[in-house]
């Protein structure tokens, strides 16, 4: 880890560092050697910081030969030179989502992006951020409108390939999003609002243990694990 000294000194050198982004970045790279994904940057006057209503910077999407979109949020975590940033516990938010959809384009996962984006701007307007074996309720929607799927929820969990890393403005984990029932949800949120965290876990070791130990969303999913 760098000293503040030499932090200011790469800051005041480039100004377009990002060391955050590349932090990230040197971990995705770590799991996909040698693979470009396919990145969505944000406009930059769509951006909050300029009165727009985006978040994020940016989204990526790797394609696994697991047969599914690893989708990777750039923008709940510090990703840019920030002197009161450096050396903190958390960097941001303290973490950046994920998803796996089974889908061989990512062409099919805009629906997924726009659900990625709409929940940065919750927790950057409500101040309420996601943890691991939480829920995220759907309103028993289908979490594609234009689709037939019986998935209208996400439970959360600790992204299955990518381990958290200590950078030099704190700590980033990787939150994945997984795709529940209303079934399921019903039965993790049981009679608390905020659910049970144990519920959650153990229905995300049901879904692991059933051949699916990544935890890759598949919106033509028909069985129950409750």
């Amino acid at each position: 880890m760098m000293t503040k000294a030499e932090y200011a000194a790469q800051a005041a050198a480039q100004d377009d560092w990002a060391p955050g982004w590349l932090a990230i970045d040197a971990s995705f790279e770590s799991v996909y050697p040698g693979v470009t994904p396919r990145h969505l940057g944000s406009p930059l006057q769509a951006r909050a910081i300029f009165g727009g209503q985006e978040h994020l910077d940016g989204i990526s999407l790797f394609p696994s030969s697991n047969g599914y979109q690893h989708l990777l949020t750039y923008g709940m975590s510090k990703l840019y030179a920030d002197q009161e940033a450096y050396g903190g516990d958390f960097s941001g938010w303290g973490y950046e989502m994920t998803m796996k959809l089974r889908a061989t384009s990512p062409d099919d996962c805009w629906w997924a992006v726009t659900a990625l984006r709409n929940l940065a701007r919750y927790t950057y307007t409500s101040k309420r951020w996601f943890e691991p074996y939480q829920f995220i309720s759907g309103q028993g929607r289908p979490l594609r409108g234009d689709s037939e799927t019986i998935l209208t929820s996400y439970v959360t969990a600790p992204d299955t390939e990518v381990a958290g890393i200590d950078t030099v403005h704190g700590r980033v984990d990787f939150i994945q999003l997984v795709g529940i029932t209303q079934a399921e949800l019903d039965w993790v949120a049981g009679n608390s609002p905020d659910g049970a965290p144990e519920r959650a876990r153990e229905l995300v070791e049901r879904i692991t243990s059933d051949g699916n130990p990544n935890l890759a969303t598949n919106l033509e999913r028909t069985n129950s694990y409750i």
